[in-house]
């Protein structure tokens, strides 16, 4: 699916936004654009605003931004939900992907002109980006400004929690949630790497044609029917690997379909989020439900659980560049393709995220500075 949105009408001039201020460089305009979040709470919470630039300091580049990547995490951010994002007024973002403008001080192992992926606690959702050379990453050969945004978060994500904490081999099985998502389409691609995993994946029916031709072998409606039930129909011994991004009650729903020697990772807390703005019960019922288990429990079950969170490793740049240097092999090799659902100026931000939270995606939603010219719809079309 790509199904790219009608370029927005004329808006007012942006306001001044408030907060760090990125760089200029070279004959770049002094301010350039940049969504703020203002304040917790509805979509209307983001904006448009202007930003006046400045140059890289010792050890950062400046970047000109193509596309950047909408994540789970940034939708609850909007409502407060999220503590690694600073309080407001602040520029949400944590990829992007774009080309170097200007070195700073003491940067080597950087060029002008270079085409990069960028990770960050926040701050990339800008048209011009000031960060430390260390958080970007070269973009493979031949990918995408919009595909490079979509693959630094989710695709290392399901790597390492597939991978290094799951340890899939041959002849295993794995749910995954949300399987249409960000994450949900990494994860499959990934599987489909190892010979013979069995996929299952929960995903709203209208999607499942979809799921069926990405490799996934057992979608099932989680709306209608009780994904646990329907795994053991198929596999009485459960599964091998549960990848879990929503808890509450479903981490330990999760735990239960575990085989012997199985393995749970927990990754989010999708459940928290219940509408545009934050759900006190939603909070509520989720931490009254939350999986607990200690030690001398999970010796008996013969069970491992595992907790991921890419976003308190910002400081691992040599882990995370060995990650990623793994998956541009695999994008080499034609084993991964970042796919795109969508493509939004920074103007309809509210509808991208609309799109994500009620959950109409198929794969990675993007944002772009400028609505994408006629010419590149015609040719994804």
């Amino acid at each position: 699916m790509s199904a790219e949105p009608a370029p927005a009408a004329a808006a007012a001039p942006p306001e001044p936004a408030p907060g760090p201020e990125p760089p200029a460089g070279g004959d770049e305009a002094a301010e350039h654009r940049a969504l703020v979040l203002t304040g917790f709470g509805g979509y209307e919470k983001l904006k448009v605003q202007s930003r006046r630039s400045s140059g890289p300091g010792p050890g950062e580049v400046s970047v000109r931004v193509h596309a950047c990547g909408l994540n789970f995490a940034d939708l609850l951010a909007r409502q407060g939900l999220y503590d690694r994002l600073p309080p407001p007024p602040v520029c949400p973002g944590m990829e992007c992907a774009g080309v170097v403008r200007a070195l700073g001080d003491g940067v080597r192992d950087r060029q002008v002109g270079d085409k990069v992926m960028v990770l960050a606690k926040s701050g990339l959702w800008q048209e011009v980006v000031n960060v430390p050379a260390r958080q970007t990453f070269l973009m493979p050969a031949g990918m995408s400004f919009e595909e490079a945004a979509a693959l630094p978060v989710n695709y290392i994500t399901a790597y390492m929690i597939l991978f290094d904490f799951g340890n899939l081999r041959p002849n295993q099985s794995v749910l995954i949630h949300m399987a249409a998502g960000g994450v949900g389409t990494a994860a499959i691609q990934l599987c489909k790497t190892v010979e013979n995993v069995t996929i299952f994946g929960t995903a709203s029916a209208s999607k499942h044609d979809a799921l069926r031709s990405s490799g996934v072998a057992h979608p099932i409606d989680y709306r209608t029917m009780d994904y646990a039930e329907e795994v053991r129909k198929i596999s009485p011994k459960g599964v091998d690997i549960v990848l879990d991004p929503l808890g509450g009650s479903d981490t330990s729903k999760a735990f239960n379909l575990l085989k012997p020697m199985g393995k749970l990772i927990t990754y989010g807390v999708a459940n928290l989020l219940t509408g545009q703005k934050k759900s006190l019960v939603a909070m509520a019922k989720t931490w009254w439900n939350q999986f607990s288990i200690n030690a001398l429990q999970l010796l008996h079950h013969n069970k491992a659980v595992c907790g991921y969170d890419l976003g308190s490793m910002d400081e691992e740049f040599e882990l995370i560049g060995r990650v990623l240097s793994k998956l541009d092999n695999l994008y080499n090799q034609g084993k991964i393709k970042p796919k795109i659902d969508s493509i939004w100026p920074f103007d309809q931000v509210a509808d991208a995220m609309r799109q994500m939270q009620e959950k109409k995606n198929v794969g990675k939603v993007i944002l772009v500075p400028e609505a994408p010219k006629e010419e590149s719809k015609k040719e994804e079309n």
